[in-house]
């Protein structure tokens, strides 16, 4: 079949009309594990051209830019500053040269662990392989020492000497065999055995909140660099009025679990950083919300509004089917309050499908603020009502505040995202021409995979604990949902430069680019995309025609 009709088979099985005509496809959430985790490194293809004279320079040399720059990247050690990133004039090359070692480092550190892990593995089932002969010799002994004492009418030797084709016909007595007569003692023997032979499994990752993660709940004691960073931003909180650009410098590497409440609302303009003012905002922006819900909630139900609230009713049981938290009937109807006053308050755009993914992030973030456990399965009805109606109007506000940045990605046929999409696949051309030509051999249109991850800002590409740290970065970055995401994107995109070449058809391709193995990315992963994003945005936000050839 020709490459037009795959395309098209593909299509009519898969897509789904979005506004504007736009082909927009939802594919799996979270496909299974990819156990090769490691950074691709982007090469540009032109060599970056140095700063102009005359400009302040924050940084002369390499070592001096790492110095303030490796907290950025998260991966030093007690640095104490961190680069406002986008605010400093430095020189590119040292840009470029400090985000690819912070790369390359991240990459030889994963080819070091992915070598431990086959190493011990090996000698794990050594040891193994020794304690099961080890085990047979002594039971063959201890039945020696039975036949001879007489004991011949034994269940196990009865049961030990019946021939069997993998034992030749000798009396052969493994860890694994038990008397007839006691089935659960095979039975406990049997998965003795199968424990040790098997590799070691690592636990479930919630899709919320690795164990592994430092700003995570039920987490192992903290790192003196963790506990570090945590004091710094407990400090910088504790003074009177917030210095905001000190925060967003502090911010830009990840918030810590227990003080993400609170740098949220600054950071997103929720809360002044005046420390007397906080609490008689929230109050009145509280009160306010609540006064919209009296004022427009009941208008769902009118003929007007009826396709507004029917698709948000919809959408929301959709959102992160895979957390039970989501599932709750008090948590949905408190997602189809929020959505439908935003729509009401914003008719030039109205409710769009995508933004009820929005939601989510500042919802868990603010339940955390109340609770000290996983919140996967944590059951809201257990909090007080006071707490529920603090949540929901403080995700409301800094949802409103996070689409006022971006709000015409979601007016009427969508031309901020259709603007996002035709720069990415600029971009990309520039930054990766193999990948992108590939791409074209095949027929793959941009929009059809990159419109969802415009639109619900890779929130269906990464699990929700990623798409939280990514956040943590996008509000410290200027401009960070509505221009530093795009080179996220592209990053993102570049990351899968492997698998992508590997894809010979149209269908496998649209199918790997809306199924990216990121079930178990954490933290570290998210660090890493970041890093290499920042590096592109600094090679190429500031160059005019940089999205030409």
């Amino acid at each position: 079949m020709s490459s037009d009709g795959n395309r098209k088979q593909f299509w009519k099985r898969n897509a789904a009309k979005v506004p504007g005509s736009i082909q927009h496809v939802y594919g799996a959430q979270h496909p299974p594990f990819d156990p090769l985790l490691h950074a691709n490194l982007i090469k540009a293809g032109n060599k970056p051209t140095p700063a102009t004279p005359g400009k302040p320079k924050k940084a002369t040399t390499f070592q001096e830019f790492e110095s303030i720059t490796s907290d950025a990247w998260d991966v030093g050690d007690d640095d104490d500053e961190l680069l406002a990133m986008a605010a400093q004039n430095l020189n590119i090359e040292v840009v470029m040269e400090t985000a690819n070692k912070v790369i390359e480092n991240h990459s030889k550190q994963q080819e070091r662990q992915r070598l431990d892990d086959t190493t011990e593995l090996e000698h794990r089932e050594e040891d193994t392989q020794e304690e099961v002969a080890e085990e047979e010799e002594e039971d063959e002994e201890d039945e020696e020492d039975r036949v001879e004492e007489g004991d011949v009418t034994s269940p196990e030797v009865s049961f030990a000497s019946q021939s069997s084709p993998y034992t030749d016909g000798r009396l052969v007595k493994s860890h694994s065999e038990a008397p007839i007569g006691s089935p659960k003692a095979a039975g406990e023997c049997a998965a003795l055995h199968r424990q040790r032979s098997l590799p070691h499994r690592p636990p479930v990752i919630p899709l919320v909140a690795r164990m592994a993660d430092q700003n995570t709940s039920g987490t192992p004691a903290m790192t003196e660099r963790e506990a570090s960073r945590l004091d710094k931003f407990k400090q910088l909180l504790a003074g009177p009025n917030t210095d905001l650009e000190e925060l967003r410098k502090l911010s830009w590497s990840g918030i810590p679990r227990q003080v993400r409440p609170i740098t949220w609302k600054l950071l997103s303009g929720y809360l002044p950083a005046n420390a007397e003012r906080r609490e008689s905002v929230l109050q009145r922006k509280r009160q306010e919300y609540f006064g919209f819900i009296q004022q427009y909630y009941d208008s769902r139900n009118d003929e007007h509004h009826q396709d507004t609230y029917r698709q948000i009713h919809i959408d929301i049981p959709r959102t992160n089917p895979l957390i039970p938290l989501f599932q709750q009937a008090s948590v949905q109807e408190i997602f189809e309050r929020i959505l439908f006053i935003w729509a009401i308050r914003h008719p030039a755009s109205g409710y769009v499908q995508g933004i009820n993914d929005l939601v989510t992030p500042f919802f868990v973030v603010y339940v955390f603020e109340y609770i000290e456990e996983e919140v996967e399965n944590f059951d809201v009805s257990s909090l007080q009502e006071e707490a529920l109606r603090n949540i929901e109007a403080d995700s409301f506000w800094c949802m409103s505040k996070l689409l006022d940045g971006i709000q015409d990605n979601y007016t009427f046929a969508q031309p901020g995202i259709q603007r996002k999409v035709k720069a990415l696949e600029e971009l990309v051309s520039r930054i990766d021409e193999s990948v992108h030509r590939h791409m074209q051999h095949y027929e793959v249109e941009y929009l059809q995979f990159a419109f969802r991850w415009m639109n619900n800002l890779l929130m269906r590409e990464l699990p929700l604990r990623c798409t939280i740290r990514l956040w943590d970065t996008f509000q410290a970055e200027p401009e960070g949902f509505s221009h530093f995401h795009l080179y996220v994107c592209a990053a993102f995109l570049v990351r899968w430069r492997k698998e992508i070449l590997e894809e010979r058809d149209f269908q496998g391709l649209m199918i790997l680019l809306q199924n990216l193995p990121t079930m178990h990315w954490g933290n570290e992963e998210v660090s890493v995309l970041l890093a290499e994003a920042y590096r592109l945005k600094f090679a190429f936000a500031d160059a005019p025609n940089h999205y030409k050839r």
